[in-house]
């Protein structure tokens, strides 16, 4: 595999594949896991190419260049610095996201930054850091407070002592804050590509880590470190509760996540079919890819909220809610919603739903996604959503303005009509020479996601 040796790096490679329509065989590539834009990162080599020394050696020169200004070490001496300086000392440089020791105020003079940090805002960095929104990176939206305090309650509840979050700082944070003012007994260990959190985290509180190809950047420490804290002691239930970006490849991510998994999975004694519980938090409109790699996987109602996404809001309706749902291998009679935000227990589902998510007696199941009531189509034989009415020529139920042109145009692969590249039956399982399986499911364009490395 290619290894990027930068802790700003996203490390690891993930191989992909390049086809053109009609050809059944592409040409497979390596590329970076966690940009999805070329302008982000431009690594991209082909899995064939051999690498001169010259560009080898650029590539590490890239990555010297580019390296954090302290360690995750050094950084966690600097916070133990600064939280003895008197507030009037303590000021944080916006434009470099850095705390500032006074030594170090001049280099900065020509920055903006904040004055009198105190301690409340120490313990949540999410609030002092800039949220890195780009939507082909980061994607970095934050929990709001409805949502991060119901999740909290929730695990609480569940009777979980121990949360592994993957990307969730919000929640991570409210847990550290909680647990040092009221005597909480939930214990957090955040995972997060974000490495501007180890200037607030120790060792055992922060991992700098990349979901998209389970790389751990500060090596076998980190790793044992996570691995630890997996381990339950004393009837410390663990549940992993991961927030992805949205626009990530579901198999890369669900690849990381098994290999957590299987982490968790060394630490104990259970029998064979005991699996780690898990919320991942993704728009419901995944809910197929997601439970193509976790079968037993279930969709909870409960709509997530961010505090900095215009419109994953709660309290809207219709196509204007926030889309963003929790999928959990938790019976779903254990996930128990509030009543007063409209939600209610269908006994016949034995799953809290929404108030508008009514049971269908031909389906067996409250089968809205949405919220809204959904209608059933006979001639489909599943419940769609109340804007779909069946069109006979595209023998399905779809908007009632849409065009049925695109029913006459066939496979990218093969040519032939009645369904798409995905299904083709020359590529749905195509054995590559090393005995692996390529799946061939679109990421954007021809480029499909393979394997990481």
């Amino acid at each position: 595999c290619v290894i990027v040796s930068s802790r700003l790096s996203p490390g690891p490679a993930l191989l992909f594949v390049k086809t053109s329509q009609g050809k059944e065989e592409g040409r497979r590539f390596y590329a970076c896991s966690a940009c999805r834009d070329r302008k982000d990162c431009n690594f991209f080599q082909w899995e064939d190419e051999k690498v001169s020394e010259t560009r080898l050696a650029a590539r590490e020169e890239y990555n010297r260049n580019h390296q954090p200004s302290f360690t995750h070490r050094q950084n966690v001496d600097r916070y133990k610095n600064f939280v003895l300086l008197p507030l009037s000392k303590r000021r944080f440089c916006q434009e470099c996201q850095q705390l500032l020791l006074p030594a170090e105020w001049e280099k900065h003079s020509d920055h903006q930054f904040l004055c009198d940090i105190s301690t409340a805002q120490l313990k949540s960095p999410s609030q002092l850091l800039y949220p890195l929104e780009n939507k082909k990176t980061n994607a970095q939206y934050l929990f709001a407070g409805r949502s991060c305090q119901f999740l909290l309650n929730l695990l609480i509840d569940l009777g979980f002592r121990r949360v592994l979050s993957v990307g969730t700082p919000r929640l991570h944070e409210m847990i550290q804050s909680k647990a040092s003012q009221e005597d909480l007994s939930v214990r957090s260990l955040l995972l997060d590509i974000d490495f501007r959190y180890s200037q607030f985290y120790t060792e055992d509180e922060f991992c700098h880590y990349n979901m998209f190809n389970h790389h751990f950047f500060g090596g076998e420490a980190a790793r044992e470190t996570c691995k630890k804290f997996l381990h339950e002691e004393n009837d410390e239930r663990v549940i992993m509760v991961t927030d992805p970006p949205f626009g990530g490849l579901v198999e890369a991510l669900a690849s990381s996540f098994k290999k957590l998994m299987a982490m968790w999975k060394e630490t104990e004694k259970e029998d064979d079919a005991h699996k780690m519980p898990m919320f991942w938090i993704f728009p419901y409109f995944f809910e197929s890819r997601i439970l193509d790699f976790f079968p037993s996987f279930s969709m909870m109602d409960y709509q997530v909220d961010y505090d900095n996404h215009a419109l994953y809001k709660h309290g809207k309706t219709g196509r204007r809610q926030s889309p963003v749902r929790i999928f959990t291998n938790l019976a779903p009679s254990m996930i128990v919603l509030p009543e007063e935000e409209g939600h209610r227990f269908c006994s016949v589902c034995q799953r809290y739903v929404s108030s508008g998510n009514q049971h269908c007696e031909i389906c067996n199941s409250c089968t809205s996604k949405d919220g809204r009531r959904w209608k059933h189509c006979v001639l489909c034989k599943k419940c769609v959503k109340p804007s779909w009415f069946h069109c006979n020529n595209c023998n399905c139920c779809t908007l009632q303005k849409h065009s049925c042109e695109k029913t006459d145009v066939g496979c990218f692969v093969c040519g032939k009509a009645g369904h798409k590249r995905s299904a083709c039956p020359r590529l749905s399982r195509t054995r590559t020479r090393k005995g692996d399986l390529l799946r061939h499911d679109p990421a954007d364009g021809s480029v499909f996601p393979f394997q990481d490395n």
